[in-house]
């Protein structure tokens, strides 16, 4: 494999697994990060001279410009996109959410998912003298199962990915562009501390039939496929990557 990959929340988690299984395989790699700019830089180190990383919050249009402007300049034209970046808050019922956590719930979650999405296209339809690629989505079991007690509001926000995924593979599948995602169940990352409850991927993954929480590189090595050619006739496709939940 070979091309310009560019992955969004890309210092840690799936993002980095993603990033480092990308570089061994032969894509330059731009991972895109907002404040741990020290887990960047390292990452950057292990992937070697054919990596960059670059702060950007996707939420702002203007730090979306600005990174895709680097990947141009610094990697080439972008063949994939992994939408991965996201943010979880900590378990709340919806009564007890504020307005502002809402708000940068779905401006992280779904905006920026949006704005990275849309840049890609214009880089690679054929109708913009593009040639083709992929573009895939990281949405969340949570999507189907609703998040109820825990964060609604995310479960909410990968909802709207997994339409953004069915809708853009329908909108750009004539000009060279395959659109899928992935909603992993319970993966062992640092996210769940986040929630305030960081056994949570043990507790819950145990109940899953594979009797397991999973790995960030399953859910990379699942990424690195739909990205694939050996993906070519899948578009709009939804995959789950949890264990059997």
């Amino acid at each position: 494999m070979s091309g310009v990959m560019l992955i969004t929340g890309g210092s840690r988690g799936i993002g980095a697994a993603t990033a480092r299984l990308a570089a061994e395989r032969g894509y330059a790699v731009c991972i895109n990060y907002v404040r741990n700019g020290d887990a960047a830089a390292k990452l950057v180190g292990e992937l070697g001279k054919k990596a960059m990383a670059v702060q950007a919050d996707v939420a702002s249009e203007a730090d979306v410009l600005r990174m895709y402007k680097m990947v141009d300049e610094k990697l080439g034209r972008l063949t994939v996109l992994v939408n991965n970046a996201g943010i979880v808050d900590r378990s709340s019922r919806v009564e007890a959410m504020s307005a502002e956590r809402i708000q940068r719930m779905l401006a992280i979650n779904v905006t920026g998912s949006f704005l990275c999405a849309r840049e890609a296209v214009k880089r690679m339809s054929t109708r913009h003298g593009g040639k083709g690629g992929a573009i895939v989505n990281v949405s969340s079991m949570a999507a189907k199962l609703g998040g109820s007690g825990d964060y609604v509001d995310y479960a909410a926000s990968k909802g709207a990915i997994d339409t953004l995924t069915v809708g853009l593979a329908r909108e750009v599948g004539a000009e060279g562009i395959r659109v899928n995602g992935v909603r992993p169940g319970v993966i062992r990352t640092e996210i769940h501390a986040t929630s305030g409850d960081p056994a949570r991927a043990e507790r819950i993954g145990a109940a899953a039939p594979l009797q397991r929480a999973g790995e960030a590189e399953e859910v990379a090595r699942t990424i690195l496929w739909l990205a694939s050619g050996e993906a070519s006739y899948i578009t709009g496709a939804l995959l789950d990557v949890s264990g059997g939940r």
